[in-house]
């Protein structure tokens, strides 16, 4: 089918893609005349810069297309099968007939915008006959903001009343305007006895030299913001008299003709209600004097006497007759979109084509296909199902699509299953799914082979049969070890224990792999290789359960260090609390130190400090050994002296005995001298008797010795250990007890 859209000249030809900038129709189709309009919602009024969303259709079956161009603004947005090309917006397909896009609304004070608008419904013969087309303009007016017009008060001449000759005469005014335009354009005109004077229209000063004696001047200003002129008002009037006339009041005005001698403000009361014409609004009429708002109607006749723009209010709503679109209907005073229907009645007030929304959805009624349903609006297929409701807006015959696959429920075989539509040979299963979709017997062909699966008796064509096969319809799976529904190729766990067969000390591909703990998790894998609750990354002994941390870096865990935050031992074999390395005596829990090295432990020392000293037996603070040896020596010196007592009473005792021996030799034997010979031979040393020399044949008598004790010798103390003091003193510890220091040249005793 081809779509050709043109304007009148020259004609422009266009095709089922659309055609930009021919909406003036088409020359090309002959025009059966069954399209009569272009249905379109294009607003009526815009503001600037405002944007629209436009929906344009056309009713037809069979698809068509459109063209359109604006004068103003522009295009966004194409919705589906729209082009939009600078100001003109047409279709891209034929096979639609509603169309969306967005017009903005051109700057403020662009104007008028035109639309022309050109639609084809198509027959889809594939030819350019029995196609019908039409035309449409639209144009949308600008909503300008109202303008205020401005205002003149306070108007006053100088010198009022009455102006000598001599003087000019200057007007002032006050300029406001309610929306801020600044003045311009005022107009301001002198009136002389009744007769504007263009010759000096414009100025604010009226020079003396215009002026005469009788003459009577005012001046009037009708102010102006660049737009609109607001009210006319004028001055008060000023009589030209000559300074020679009395004026009691000095307002320039003679007595004689001041109606207020003594008010320099006032000299005429042209209605005679008692109110000067300066101080009355309405010089001329008796019953007004104040017109507060200055429109020209006095107080007592506005009912708005301090609005300019009102006066009246018809309708007593509060709203005054010029304001009131409705001054006679007290409920209505807006009618925003000017289509006869009050605001607070009209359910669309900017929208001049609809008033009424029976089911408040928001489209009124005249465009509601459904007016009386607020879920929908459209019906564009016509079949009474709205388009919010219908899957196939655009199609008649379908409305439903359940399982939203593009086909309709009436036309989908499988209308619940998106990915099927068809069922060629009616097994049930869709002909996408059917490997044999013309074969009622057979769906599926696992491995391809061309042989359907109830045929096949390895359908998978792995090797293995289908009763044999875990997985009959899986070529990369044959067992299941732990029965889990996936296969031992694709399972992470094959049996099941939870352990991924990657981890998994039980799986063959991991025999030999170390499993400290046995978990069943290879220690490549495991965080916890010893299974001691401490993470390896922070374990000091990843493969000792029993330890995890080493505080002093010596090798030994803490727990099985005696002393874990000393580097320098491990063992207390005793328990006493000094490590081995620091105990002299590791296996005695009672000692740990032999600070004089005297190879007694202090606890049991009674002197720890003193090498020589070990017992107190008595605790007198004397060590044994000095007592001891005291004892000793006193014992000795006893014994010398009872040997030297003896020794002495001996001597002298043989001295004795040997003189009375002589004596007694001379007297009784011949042979004395031989005997006491013998005697004196005699050794004082000899500790046994002599045997008796038997004298033969004489008998000798016995001689008589003295026996004397023989001093055995003391024997020399010997060293029992021998040290170096912190001082550098050499000691030794004697067998007697005693201790020796060396001097430098000989051992002392202590």
């Amino acid at each position: 089918m081809m779509i050709l859209l043109a304007s009148q000249s020259p004609v422009i030809d266009a095709s089922s893609s659309g055609k930009h900038n021919s909406s003036g129709g088409c020359s090309c189709h002959y025009n059966s005349g069954g399209l009569s309009s272009i249905n379109h919602n294009f607003p009526l009024a815009y503001t600037a810069g405002q944007t629209h969303s436009v929906t344009v259709s056309i009713s037809s079956s069979n698809g068509g297309g459109f063209s359109i161009s604006a004068d103003k603004g522009s295009f966004s947005n194409a919705g589906t099968g729209v082009s939009i090309s600078g100001a003109s917006v047409t279709h891209t397909s034929s096979s639609l007939t509603s169309w969306t896009f967005d017009w903005v609304a051109p700057s403020a004070n662009s104007g008028t915008v035109t639309i022309n608008l050109a639609a084809l419904m198509a027959d889809s013969n594939g030819g350019n006959t029995g196609d019908s087309w039409t035309t449409d303009t639209h144009t949308i007016t600008e909503n300008l903001p109202k303008n205020y017009a401005p205002e003149a008060t306070n108007i006053a001449l100088s010198p009022s009343s009455n102006a000598v000759t001599s003087s000019d005469i200057t007007v002032s005014y006050t300029y406001s305007d309610a929306d801020g335009d600044p003045e311009s354009g005022t107009e301001i005109n002198w009136v002389k006895d009744g007769n504007i004077e263009p010759s000096y229209s414009g100025l604010t000063t009226l020079p003396s030299s215009a002026t005469t004696v009788g003459e009577v001047w005012k001046v009037t200003i009708k102010p102006k913001d660049g737009t609109d002129f607001g009210l006319l008002v004028e001055s008060d009037i000023v009589n030209i008299t000559s300074p020679v006339q009395s004026d009691s009041d000095g307002d320039g005005y003679a007595d004689s003709v001041d109606a207020f001698p003594n008010d320099a403000s006032e000299w005429q009361d042209t209605d005679g209600d008692g109110v000067g014409d300066n101080g009355d609004a309405f010089p001329n009429d008796a019953s007004e004097t104040v017109d507060s708002d200055s429109d020209g109607v006095g107080d007592n006749s506005d009912v708005f006497p301090n609005d300019a723009s009102e006066s009246l209010d018809s309708d007593s709503d509060g709203v005054g007759d010029n304001a009131d679109a409705f001054p006679n209907d007290a409920s209505e005073t807006l009618d925003s979109d000017s289509d006869g229907v009050g605001d607070n009645a009209d359910a669309f007030d900017d929208d001049p084509t609809e008033t009424v929304d029976s089911d408040g959805d928001g489209v009124g009624d005249n465009g509601d296909a459904f007016p009386n349903d607020a879920s929908e609006t459209l019906d564009s297929d016509g079949d009474t199902v709205g388009d919010n409701s219908d899957a196939f807006p655009n199609d008649a015959s379908e409305t439903i699509d359940s399982d939203e696959d593009g086909v309709g429920d009436n036309g989908d075989a499988f209308p619940n299953d998106s990915t099927e539509t068809l069922d060629t040979d009616g097994d049930g299963v869709g002909d996408n799914a059917d490997a044999f979709p013309l074969n009622d017997l057979e769906t599926v062909d696992t491995d391809g082979d061309g042989t359907g699966d109830n045929s096949d008796t390895d359908d998978d064509d792995d090797g293995t049969l289908d009763v044999n096969d875990a997985f009959p319809l899986n070529s990369s799976e044959t067992t299941d070890t732990d029965s889990d529904g996936t296969g031992d190729n694709a399972d992470d766990d094959d049996d099941g224990d939870g352990i991924l067969d990657t981890d998994d000390a039980s799986h063959p591909s991991n025999v030999g792999k170390e499993d400290t703990d046995g978990d069943q998790i290879i220690d490549d894998v495991d965080t916890d290789d010893d299974g001691d609750g401490v993470v390896d990354s922070v374990d000091t002994f990843p493969k000792d359960q029993n330890e995890s941390m080493d505080s002093d870096d010596d090798g030994v865990g803490d727990n099985a260090d005696a002393f874990d935050n000393d580097p320098t031992e491990t063992v207390d074999s005793d328990g006493d609390g000094v490590g081995d390395n620091s105990d002299l005596y590791p296996d005695d829990p009672t000692e740990s130190a032999d600070t004089d090295g005297d190879g007694v432990a202090n606890n049991a020392d009674a002197f720890p400090n003193d090498a020589s000293e070990t017992k107190d037996s008595d605790g007198n603070g004397v060590g044994d050994n000095e007592q001891q040896a005291s004892e000793d020596k006193a014992t000795r010196n006893k014994i010398i002296i009872i040997v030297v007592l003896i020794l002495i009473s001996g001597a002298v005792g043989t001295v004795l005995f040997m003189r009375k021996g002589r004596e007694s030799i001379a007297k009784d034997f011949s042979a004395s001298k031989d005997i006491a010979s013998e005697l004196n031979s005699i050794e004082p040393t000899i500790s046994t008797q002599q045997p008796l020399m038997e004298q033969t044949p004489v008998v000798q008598p016995v001689a008589q010795t003295t026996v004397q004790p023989v001093v055995q010798p003391i024997a020399e103390p010997t060293v029992l250990q021998q040290w170096t003091d912190e001082s550098g003193y050499t000691w030794r510890s004697m067998s007697d007890g005693s201790m020796t220091w060396w001097t430098g040249t000989e051992w002392q005793k202590r």
